[in-house]
Formats: C-alpha cells, sequence, structure tokens
C-alpha cells in the first residue's frame, strides 16, 4: 500500500476532480490518494465526487488557511 499526493490548489473546478479522478484511476486497491484542495467548491465536489464513483473518503484536514487535504482510497 502506497501514498499518493496530489495537489490541485491551484485549480477550478471541474478540473479539480478531473486531476482527482485520473489520480484515483492509477492508485492499486488500498492506496490512498492525498488531494490538497482549496475551501468552497472544490472541497464541496471532490469528495462527493469521488464517493459518487466508488471511492472512499478516509478524512478532511484543515491544513490551513482556505487549503484542506481530503484523504482518499481506492
Amino acid at each position: 500500500m502506497s501514498t499518493i499526493k496530489l495537489d490541485v490548489t491551484k485549480e477550478h473546478c471541474p478540473m479539480t476532480f478531473v486531476k482527482t479522478k485520473i489520480a484515483l484511476e492509477k492508485l492499486a486497491a488500498g492506496d490512498t490518494l492525498e488531494v490538497l484542495l482549496t475551501k468552497g467548491e472544490p472541497l464541496d465536489n471532490v469528495p462527493k465526487s469521488a464517493t459518487e464513483q466508488g471511492y472512499n473518503v478516509l478524512s478532511t484536514l484543515h491544513v490551513s488557511g482556505d487549503i484542506y487535504q481530503v484523504s482518499i482510497s481506492k
């Protein structure tokens, strides 16, 4: 099992989830993706969309300011 990090803080919807989904598809079963994203639309949409696609959202942590980390497993 491994953990991959993805920073989409400079992206806007829908690219935040497009890049997240591409990274998730490359994971092996049991791997975790840690996505850094901003508060607002990305924080609302990425976890919801990942769940709808069948992935497991493990946690959402506030990092600093408007930055959050969402951990998703395959």
